[in-house]
């Protein structure tokens, strides 16, 4: 197998993306290689993988691939045969699809929707491979940690599975035990994945608009994260530590000296999960406290921490005795800067409001485009927006829902949100949908109310105007002490005539191709004019020798002509266009 220019290598502590130019040459990866075309072939992508020339890299080629294997698919829209395919294709594509369905700066939003029914399901691996894997990482046997350690997982996802034990100090405790040869698996399937994103961007304009290589480049940092449940650790204390003074929330504790990088233990809690209604109700907690605490708690990370659990669903939330929530896993977190959460606030406000104008304004500063779209355009659909879904009671009004209408609104117009907005208005529209399966009648905006006003209010806080003043004086203060050393810098380098001017000509590659080739074209049309016209001369003076009295010159430059010009026409009808 050959790689034209990128592929992928797996350090021993971690996971990234290099540019070095080869690909392993294995029959593991030139199997895995053959069923990953096969199965994108028969979900109706066999017009792709012949546009990316796989033949001329990859050695087993769509040669290899039976076009018996391709299903019925007609009635599949794209979006639909993707997911399809990644949920056959294995676990580190399924976890490709989940991670890009909270991706819309990097997949249309059509794609987003269909990603997200994505479920991560594998068959749990022995117990046999849990005691090596435990037992290689702390060191020691089993036993030197564990009293008690069920073989039996309470969980078995693609990265790792979860089993219950008992420490030697009696602690009740869940051990996450990441899967085995899982890097090894993960390092093949990028190897290929980066191989393909790198094709497409060569060979497909459509697919490099939206940047494949960096999707992959992306997904292996996140990926990154996910494999290290060192990272799981540090987040778990951090809120921890955000809500050490808040009765309502508990985060289980975690044990750093029988956790690693591969092993993660935490405290088992025995709690019921928000969905299991009856079992709350059974058990007399109250689903208004619930849902009022919930949503409290997650309202508080976003506008007060600045830091969320990015996916905070029904299993990731139990309800402790006394009503208290308890939060868990925190592989997928979020975090946002100050600003960025003032002009989140901006955007809920303007949106309440009714502001059309500033709600596209404040949606311009939140989200990232190639292209400044045209403001007038957007406003007027906002407004549209706006007439269609806020005219009602705001009890009435679900905000996750209403933002990511908006979100859609945004990507109609090539303004793309990035992650932390994204994870977000997400976490707000999932807690906001558990809420009112709790409670019908709940209102979030009525509840964001006072996080939103809080934010809006501190704007004006003195210490905070001070504080931005005399950021705002330093750096002035800076500015102007660097700029004359900069400004004779540059007079010093048009002196020595050693300061020159970069133009980087983007886009212009297709422009270049299509002149050379319309160059040629019209170099190639000259040539035969000439054969033509001077094949003419010949025949009519007469030049020996003759062929049935006919130049025999003239008549190979006839033959010339026609021959170059039948290919001339053939290359031009391959192109499609005369």
């Amino acid at each position: 197998m050959r790689l034209c220019e990128a592929s992928l290598i797996l350090d021993p502590d971690m996971l990234s993306i290099r540019k070095i130019g080869v690909l392993s040459r294995t029959y593991r990866n030139l199997k895995r290689y053959q069923q990953i075309l096969a199965i994108l072939f028969k979900y109706g992508f066999g017009d792709l993988l012949e546009l990316l020339r796989i033949d001329q890299y990859v050695e087993v080629g769509l040669q290899m691939i039976s076009r018996k294997q391709r299903v019925r698919v007609e009635r599949l829209s794209k979006p639909q045969g993707l997911r399809m395919a990644l949920e056959e294709l294995g676990p580190t594509y399924i976890k490709l699809g989940q991670v890009l369905s909270t991706r819309p700066d990097l997949v249309p939003i059509e794609f987003i929707t269909e990603l997200s029914k994505l479920q991560d399901k594998v068959p749990p691996f022995p117990f046999r491979s849990v005691k090596k894997i435990v037992e290689e990482e702390l060191k020691q046997p089993l036993e030197a940690f564990f009293d008690l350690f069920d073989e039996k997982p309470l969980a078995s996802a693609s990265i790792g599975q979860v089993h219950r034990a008992r420490l030697k100090g009696g602690d009740e405790v869940a051990v996450k035990i990441q899967r085995p040869g899982i890097q090894k698996i993960i390092e093949v399937d990028l190897e290929i994945m980066l191989h393909l994103a790198t094709l497409m961007e060569r060979h497909v304009e459509e697919m490099a608009l939206h940047r494949p290589v960096k999707i992959v480049e992306e997904f292996a940092r996140t990926l990154e994260n996910e494999i290290d449940y060192g990272i799981e650790v540090a987040n778990t204390e951090r809120f921890a530590l955000n809500f050490l003074d808040d009765p309502h929330v508990y985060i289980p504790k975690v044990f750093r000296d029988v956790s690693t990088s591969r092993v993660l233990t935490a405290e088992f809690v025995e709690g019921i999960k928000v969905s299991e209604i009856d079992r709350l109700d059974e058990a007399g907690l109250s689903r208004k406290l619930i849902t009022d605490r919930g949503a409290d708690a997650l309202l508080k990370q976003i506008f007060d921490h600045g830091f969320f659990q990015a996916d905070p669903h029904p299993g990731n939330i139990f309800v402790l005795p006394n009503n208290v929530i308890c939060l868990i896993d925190f592989g997928m977190v979020g975090a946002v800067n100050r600003k960025t959460r003032e002009n989140f606030v901006d955007l809920i406000d303007s949106v309440v409001n009714k502001d059309a104008a500033r709600t596209a304004e404040v949606l311009l500063n939140l989200t990232l485009w190639d292209k400044e779209p045209d403001l007038r355009s957007f406003e007027t659909d906002v407004s549209d927006f706006m007439m269609k879904h806020l005219y009602k009671p705001l009890k009435d009004i679900e905000i996750g829902k209403l933002l990511h209408q908006l979100l859609e609104l945004a990507s109609r117009h090539r303004l793309r949100i990035p992650p932390d907005i994204f994870f977000m208005m997400k976490a707000l529209t999932t807690v906001e949908g558990v809420a009112r399966m709790l409670d019908p009648d709940f209102d979030m905006i009525t509840k964001a109310k006072p996080f939103i006003k809080r934010i809006m209010l501190a704007r004006f806080n003195p210490q905070r105007i001070a504080d931005d003043m005399i950021r705002m004086a330093v750096g002035m203060a800076q500015f102007i002490e660097q700029f004359p050393k900069d400004m004779l810098e540059i007079t010093r380098l048009i002196r020595q005539q050693k300061l020159t001017l970069n133009i980087d000509h983007r886009g212009l590659e297709k422009m270049r191709v299509t002149q050379d080739q319309t160059s040629n074209r019209i170099s190639f049309s000259i040539i035969i004019a000439a054969l033509l016209i001077g094949s003419a001369l010949i025949v009519i003076s007469k030049t020996p020798p003759f062929f049935f009295g006919i130049s025999l010159i003239g008549i190979i430059g006839f033959l010339a002509a026609a021959i170059m010009g039948i290919w001339l026409l053939v290359a031009i009808l391959r192109k499609g266009r005369l």
